[in-house]
């Protein structure tokens, strides 16, 4: 290390020692002013503060419904009606020889969708007779049947998709909005991870911040009622002796901060200081009494197979209200290798109800304007079946080439459909989406340059976008 820069460190880390009690005094007692506290805790100045992107923005949340485990776009989405012609035979050598698959022979035989599709809206966007709810929403989504991706296998697939690349330990999605946006809620997560399902494959690396600070990091919410443990104070301990233990853990953590100036030590006074202030917050989020019936009925709350799906969705929508900027939606699996027609019809059934009625709500309170929303896996399933011993049904193999997702509200044009894939689902054919343009479209959405956020690290600057990236213009407004 240069003298000079070495001198600057020192001389910084002199004056935060020499301030009464640090400069870090200042953002916890001033949240506590009000219960009396405000001299009881020393901690450190916020990281989620709100901050300004590169331009005005459409969207100010995002909430990612992520469908983990890859859904079949030719059983949903895109309807292919040659597969038909084609059912029980192979496509021919030409057609496959190039084709990344996971588990099938590119000789594999032909699995036409046993589905019905029909035209919605004014659009007349084509939908599965699967997704009943979501299909009254075709005027509001943009469903983008162009999607393409460089991973076969889930785990380095939903790294991609979450995090730019198939590389463990690179940012979220979620953590590079915090990253440039901060948070408006203050006493919440910035970034709030609901999941449902078996779990994805990908687990924390989805929503971890990577080599960004951990305080970016989403924070992942337990399924069903209980989502947050220990929200309430032992018996015998009060608000007073808490504030005084948190004081004292702070000061030495702040202590060990200023000794070495690692960033770590930060994001935990951050995250102790966090956690206090949700004591009071979060019950209030996870208290539906305050929703009319007719609200919990349109999501599906308590009513079965979606019960948990639909809580996370109604959850979700109280979130953004109270200014947590990215909310995932963490949904497995739909990785269906056999039985495809009764195990989709069972995914979709636990979620096109809720995600339905999350745009509706949206919608109808003026929050859909500003809040981006996001449904999609991690890549598609192959128009050619597999079959496995123990299957009753044949399922379809992954399918990296060609899927679809859809995006609505926070300055998403609705009631369109972009690019196009060939009569067999097999590649793009129009107007290609590769998951870095999906990412700066996000990105754009939000209010960035996706080329100009970066982070350095290892020497060089680091973005979402990796070096690529364009942004999807006719999907915006």
């Amino acid at each position: 290390m240069e003298n000079k820069k070495l001198l600057s460190i020192l001389t910084r880390r002199d004056f935060f020692q020499t301030c009464a009690g640090g400069v870090g005094s200042i953002a916890l007692a001033q949240l506590l002013m009000k219960e009396g506290l405000g001299s009881q805790v020393s901690g450190g100045s916020n990281p989620l503060a709100p901050r300004t992107s590169h331009f005005a923005g459409k969207a100010k949340n995002v909430i990612f419904l992520f469908q983990a485990g890859a859904p079949s776009q030719v059983d949903l989405f895109d309807p292919k009606p040659e597969l038909q012609r084609w059912h029980g035979t192979p496509l021919p050598p030409s057609m496959t020889k190039h084709l990344q698959l996971a588990f099938i022979k590119p000789d594999a035989k032909v699995l036409a969708s046993p589905r019905v599709f029909k035209r919605y809206g004014q659009s007349g966007m084509e939908i599965s007779d699967y997704l009943p709810h979501l299909s009254q929403h075709a005027d509001d989504i943009c469903l983008i049947r162009s999607m393409a991706t460089e991973a076969v296998n889930h785990h380095p697939g939903q790294s991609f998709l979450q995090t730019g690349s198939p590389l463990v330990g690179r940012p979220s999605l979620g953590a590079w909005t915090i990253y440039g946006l901060g948070s408006e809620g203050q006493d919440l997560p910035g970034f709030v991870v609901l999941p449902s399902g078996r779990g994805t494959s990908g687990g924390v690396s989805n929503w971890a911040s990577g080599f960004l600070p951990t305080h970016y990091s989403g924070v992942p919410f337990r399924s069903g009622e209980d989502p947050i443990p220990y929200l309430s104070s032992p018996e015998g301990i009060n608000i007073e002796s808490q504030a005084a233990r948190l004081k004292a853990i702070n000061d030495l953590n702040m202590e060990r901060y200023l000794a070495t100036g690692d960033r770590e030590i930060a994001s935990r006074i951050a995250a102790y200081e966090l956690a206090f202030r949700m004591q009071a917050e979060a019950p209030k989020i996870l208290d539906f009494s305050d929703e009319s019936p007719a609200t919990m009925e349109m999501y599906g709350v308590g009513q079965e197979p979606m019960k948990d799906y639909a809580r996370n969705c109604l959850m979700a929508r109280r979130l953004v209200e109270r200014g947590v900027r990215f909310v995932m939606l963490a949904h497995a699996s739909w990785d269906h290798h056999e039985n495809l027609d009764e195990k989709l019809k069972e995914n979709c059934e636990i979620t096109d109800q809720p995600a339905a009625a999350l745009l509706k709500d949206l919608k109808q309170r003026g929050l859909l304007d500003e809040t981006l929303v996001i449904w999609g896996g991690e890549f598609g399933r192959t128009p050619m079946g597999q079959a496995t011993e123990v299957a009753t049904n044949p399922g379809r193999d992954h399918h990296p080439n060609a899927f679809s997702m859809w995006m609505a509200g926070g300055g998403i044009q609705g009631g369109q459909v972009i690019g196009k894939t060939d009569d067999f689902g097999l590649e793009v054919v129009e107007d290609e989406v590769h998951i870095h343009d999906l990412h700066a479209t996000i990105l754009h959405c939000l209010g960035f340059d996706h080329t100009r956020l970066t982070y350095r690290h290892q020497g060089r600057e680091f973005r979402l976008t990796d070096v690529a990236g364009e942004v999807v213009h006719k999907a915006l407004i």
